[in-house]
C-alpha cells in the first residue's frame, strides 16, 4: 500500500489513471499527447504506476496497451475507507461505464502463496465460496468441459461455460454466459482468462475479462477486484473478507484456517 500511495501522490500520474479510467487499453502515445512532457516522462510515470500494481499492460502486436488495475485501489478503500464508511456504499460506486468496443478487463494482484495453493483456491468449489460471494466453481477442469457457478441460495447455475484452455497451475481460459438476470444473460458469452506466474514466496495473478461489449451491464465484471481481494485475504489470512457482494449473496460460513 506505501508504493501505491506514493504513486498516488502525483498529480501526472492520478491524471494518467483518470485517462485510463475513461479509455481502457491506450498506447504510451496516447497517454502522453495531453501533457506536456516527453514520451520518456510519461513513460517512466507509467512504470512506477506498474511497480504499484496500479496500471497493468500487455503486448498486442507491436503495440503495449495500458490498463487500469482497480484491485489495489479497492484495497486502500478496504483498509482505510470502508471501515469509516457505511458498507454498501461501495456498491454504488461504478467502476467504469463509457469504454472501448469490445472491452477489456485487466486485473492484477499479488498474494503470498504457491501456484499450487492459487490454482486450488479458484477451482476448489468449497474455497470458490469463501470469497466469491458464497459461489462455488463446479467442473471436472478438464479441457472442453464445462462448467458451472452454482450458489445454494440459487435455483440454477448464476454462470456456466466452457474450459477452453486447463493448464494447471498456471493458466486457465473459460467461455462465460452470466445467467443470474436478464440484464446480464443478454450479453451472451464473455472470457475470462487466469494467469498464475510465481514471483518468489509469492504469485502474480492477472485476471482478463474480455469479449465483452461496450454496452455490458456493470454487474458483469465490476465485481472482480472485490473476487480478487477477498481471495487474496483468504489465501493469506485464512479470514474472509467483509465485501458488497458478500454481504449482499455470500451464505455464513465458518472462518476456518486455509493455511496448509
Amino acid at each position: 500500500m506505501d508504493t501505491a500511495f506514493r504513486a498516488l501522490a502525483d498529480p501526472t500520474r492520478r491524471a494518467l489513471l483518470d485517462a485510463l479510467f475513461e479509455r481502457d487499453g491506450q498506447t504510451l502515445g496516447a497517454l502522453a499527447a495531453p501533457h506536456d512532457m516527453t514520451r520518456i516522462a510519461v513513460a517512466k510515470h507509467l512504470r512506477l504506476l506498474e511497480e504499484a500494481g496500479l496500471v497493468a499492460s500487455r503486448r498486442r502486436g507491436r503495440e503495449k496497451l495500458h490498463y487500469l488495475n482497480p484491485v489495489p485501489i479497492r484495497l486502500i478503500h478496504d483498509r482505510w475507507v470502508s471501515k469509516y464508511t457505511e458498507p454498501w456504499a461501495a456498491g454504488l460506486v461504478g467502476l467504469k461505464h463509457e469504454l472501448e468496443h469490445p472491452m477489456e478487463k485487466v486485473f492484477e494482484i499479488y498474494i503470498r502463496t504457491t501456484p499450487e495453493r492459487l490454482w486450488e483456491a479458484i477451482t476448489d468449489p468449497a474455497i470458490r465460496a469463501r470469497y466469491h460471494f458464497g459461489v462455488g466453481a463446479e467442473s471436472d477442469w478438464t479441457p472442453g468441459s464445462g462448467y458451472a457457478l452454482v450458489h445454494p441460495g440459487a435455483d440454477g447455475p448464476l454462470a456456466e461455460g466452457e474450459n477452453l484452455v486447463v493448464e494447471p497451475p498456471l493458466r486457465l481460459v473459460q467461455t462465460m454466459n452470466v445467467r443470474w438476470s436478464d440484464e446480464a444473460a443478454a450479453e451472451g458469452t464473455s472470457r475470462v482468462t487466469w494467469e498464475i506466474e510465481a514471483v518468489g514466496d509469492s504469485c502474480r495473478l492477472i485476471v482478463t475479462h474480455d469479449q465483452l461489449s461496450d454496452t455490458a451491464p456493470e454487474e458483469i465484471y465490476g465485481g472482480w477486484p472485490m473476487i480478487l481481494s477477498g481471495l487474496k485475504t483468504w489465501l493469506e489470512t485464512g479470514e474472509t473478507l467483509t465485501t458488497p457482494g458478500s454481504l449482499m449473496y455470500a451464505e455464513p460460513t465458518s472462518q476456518g484456517d486455509a493455511r496448509r
